[in-house]
């Protein structure tokens, strides 16, 4: 029997301690609020590897406008133009929030913001910190902030397991600790546990960030959009560890190219070329490693030092792995590294469940579309950790003890669902591949078990992907290659997911014994 604890009654919980939940926490100062981290503060996080930086028109020759243009570009239809025009003109504000809570952004010799170029970017609008160690510093100024900020009480350690739903309304979390299972009494609670690259094998996440939040939502019966939409990042340096190293945009923004093992430029004929969006670049090299070719980012026009100071972090760990950027190519592939889909909000951050906000990579507020605008994300997640803030604050807590405490399965393992993912849900995908993968997740959700929560969220970006019958933005379908005419937001929740997997099993069977 699972302990409801009170010493934290009426208080919102956040659920992550990347750059969404940490800002979101410290625009709710000086209200007291309780943040959980599966991990010690800052550890684990896609937020602390971010290298390319944060997306805002501060330059001279730059404005919302233009920045609102490139990522509607980019979005390829699918892009809410009321909540990307609301976060591109926030942005700036962002930036200048984070530089009050400590962030020691790259500057300039007359101390202007030093703004960098990446793909499908008309402008140079990306503001770094420390070269690419963006997230790193990032993230030590918000821990900082955090740890002196009286009103945030901060939980390491902790893993949420369920949301207690009393009337289809949050009423408290379920947690695990190393003591064991309690429950906190809550009606306010903001998911901001980032993405799911930990459901593929390939990826430059954290292997833990696997959807966590995704998983506590659909248990809630909360509504999702857009979950097929995956970003793979055309350049991970190809290799064995995991995560995978991600060699940023900006070493292409700064005039890097991508060549074969011969040493020809194949993306010459795309337009934009190494600088065109990101789902172009990373089928085009796809395709060329599927035709038998390797696959180099080229750098060598950047001195030595040049490089090295430039980019610090990719310089350490190519060297660390034999290579030397300045002097030889470095071989890359695409590999998982952010999801356009999530959660579904409005543009405080509000879910379906009354009481459930979602902030960062694990909401889908329509800034993205089909396609992620390279240094969008952590400008969304600061943008909309103040609008989730200031939500939050204004709805008032009823206290009550929480209903029955829901039963949670053991600690949960992604492993079994990353080959199924993995396989089907890549850069190219197809019917046969995603009805096999729905099939696969389908009878582990029903098992059960440790897989039973990743199962969950990976059954449900199957279930999105065999319903898109249309190739756009990141989701490209070899036996539906057109774009449709009118674009279309893919909604569901994981009862919808489960009946459609359901329905799949029928109807393979129906086909068998037809033929048997």
């Amino acid at each position: 029997m699972s302990a409801v604890r009170h010493d934290f009654d009426g208080r919102p919980i956040i659920v992550g301690g990347g750059i969404a939940g940490l800002m979101t926490a410290l625009h709710l100062a000086p209200e007291p609020v309780v943040l959980l981290s599966r991990l010690p503060l800052g550890d684990g996080t896609s937020s602390t590897l971010a290298q390319g930086g944060l997306a805002a028109s501060l330059g001279e020759d730059d404005d919302p406008a233009q920045h609102l243009a490139d990522t509607l570009a980019a979005g390829d239809g699918l892009c809410d133009v009321e909540a990307a025009r609301g976060i591109v003109d926030e942005a700036p504000a962002a930036i200048a929030s984070l530089t009050r809570f400590g962030v020691r952004f790259d500057r300039a010799g007359e101390g202007a913001l030093q703004l960098g170029l990446e793909a499908a970017h008309g402008r140079r609008r990306i503001v770094h910190a420390g070269g690419d160690g963006t997230g790193r510093e990032v993230m030590r100024a918000l821990c900082a902030a955090v740890r002196q900020t009286p009103s945030i009480t901060v939980l390491e350690a902790v893993e949420a397991r369920r949301l207690i739903v009393d009337e289809g309304t949050v009423a408290g979390l379920l947690v695990a600790r190393r003591d064991g299972l309690s429950a906190f009494a809550t009606r306010r609670v903001v998911l901001a546990t980032g993405g799911t690259g930990g459901l593929f094998l390939d990826t430059t996440n954290p292997l833990g960030n696997w959807g966590q939040g995704l998983a506590l939502a659909a248990r809630a019966g909360a509504e999702f959009v857009d979950l097929e939409f995956i970003q793979f990042h055309p350049t991970a340096l190809a290799g064995a560890a995991r995560p995978m190293r991600l060699v940023s945009e900006a070493v292409r923004g700064e005039g890097a190219v991508l060549i074969d093992e011969l040493g020809r430029r194949f993306l010459e004929h795309l337009p934009g070329a190494e600088l065109a969006p990101r789902d172009r670049v990373a089928r085009s090299v796809w395709g060329h490693l599927a035709a038998g070719h390797s696959v180099f980012l080229d750098a060598r026009r950047l001195s030595g030092g040049e490089f090295a100071l430039r980019f610090p972090a990719i310089d350490a760990f190519c060297k660390d792995a034999g290579l030397d950027p300045a002097r030889q190519p470095v071989p890359v592939r695409p590999a998982v590294h952010y999801h356009m889909g999530g959660v579904a909000t409005d543009l405080s951050g509000r879910s379906s469940v009354p009481g459930l906000w979602a902030c960062g990579e694990v909401a889908c507020t329509g800034l993205h579309g089909a396609n992620r605008l390279a240094s969008n994300s952590l400008s969304e997640a600061a943008v909309m950790a103040r609008r989730v803030a200031e939500d939050v604050a204004g709805t008032a807590d009823r206290v009550g003890r929480p209903a029955a405490v829901p039963a949670v399965s053991p600690s949960p393992d992604p492993g079994a669902v990353r080959p199924i993912l993995s396989s089907a849900l890549g850069v190219m995908r197809d019917g046969r591949g995603l009805e096999n993968a729905v099939a696969a997740l389908f009878r582990l959700v029903q098992a059960g078990g440790t897989a039973g929560d990743p199962a969950a969220v990976g059954l449900m970006i199957a279930v999105a992907a065999l319903r898109r019958e249309e190739s756009r933005g990141a989701h490209w379908r070899d036996d539906f290659p057109q774009t449709d005419e009118v674009p279309r937001r893919t909604r569901l929740d994981f009862d919808t997911a489960v009946k459609a997997a359901r329905a799949l099993s029928h109807d393979k069977t129906a086909i068998l014994a037809r033929s048997a």
